[in-house]
């Protein structure tokens, strides 16, 4: 028999919040405001793919632990700036800066993000559990509108440790005074929010919206989050 579910806790980047496009608008901003063409950097776009993938190798060190939030904050940008033959640390600082001001403003939801949340939000407690830097999920949950519909948003920094440790789940339980057997975790990156949900005993939701994963191995799977209207 079905569980009868009480608590929600979703993801956001990637699976409430289009992290990539806005992402990339930040970057086209910060691409003009440094003059990065005069500074021998062709196109946003280009500069962008590159980050994104120094940006993932560092953001794996800092959820284990191994790298500082301040340290991240201005090293990717700095490695980027290396693939351009750009030393300068300081212009990695401003551009880090510069980026967690300008990303969480540039609102970009997934299809029916707040369809759904509208529908499902009478029905249920509604909550948000996320690695990212606390100071910039707050800015875009409030600018996007999506305050409204969360009673509580569980950081990691907040908990002091990340997605999948299974700490920062219990810490969210103790939080909201929910149970895991109550409880649906809704995320889209496998190991860290399916995964991670599933070693405390919830059920989950994978979101893959491009449907290109091959994983099966949770309660649900969507590629669109009206499809939670339906399960739920």
């Amino acid at each position: 028999m079905p569980r009868q579910y009480q608590h929600l806790f979703f993801d956001l980047d990637r699976t409430l919040w289009d992290f990539d496009k806005s992402s990339l608008e930040a970057f086209e901003e910060i691409f003009k405001k440094h003059q990065l063409a005069a500074k021998g950097i062709d196109n946003p776009e280009k500069f962008h793919k590159k980050y994104s993938a120094h940006n993932r190798k560092l953001w794996n060190l800092y959820r284990e632990g191994i790298l500082e939030k301040n340290i991240l904050r201005w090293k990717r940008f700095y490695l980027t700036l290396l693939d351009y033959d750009i030393d300068d640390k300081i212009l990695a600082e401003k551009m880090g800066t510069d980026y967690v001001e300008i990303s969480p403003r540039k609102v970009n939801l997934f299809p029916h993000v707040l369809e759904t949340l509208e529908y499902l939000a009478p029905k249920y407690h509604l909550h948000l559990i996320t690695n990212g830097f606390q100071e910039v999920q707050q800015v875009k949950i409030k600018v996007s509108g999506m305050d409204k519909y969360f009673e509580e948003l569980i950081t990691s920094e907040e908990a002091g440790v990340k997605k999948p440790d299974p700490r920062i789940f219990y810490y969210a339980f103790g939080k909201t005074g929910a149970l895991a057997d109550e409880s649906l975790m809704i995320g889209d990156d496998y190991p860290v929010d399916i995964e991670g949900a599933r070693q405390v005993g919830m059920d989950q939701v994978f979101f893959d919206p491009d449907g290109i994963s091959n994983e099966n191995n949770c309660t649900y799977k969507v590629d669109d989050l009206l499809s939670l209207c339906k399960i739920l």
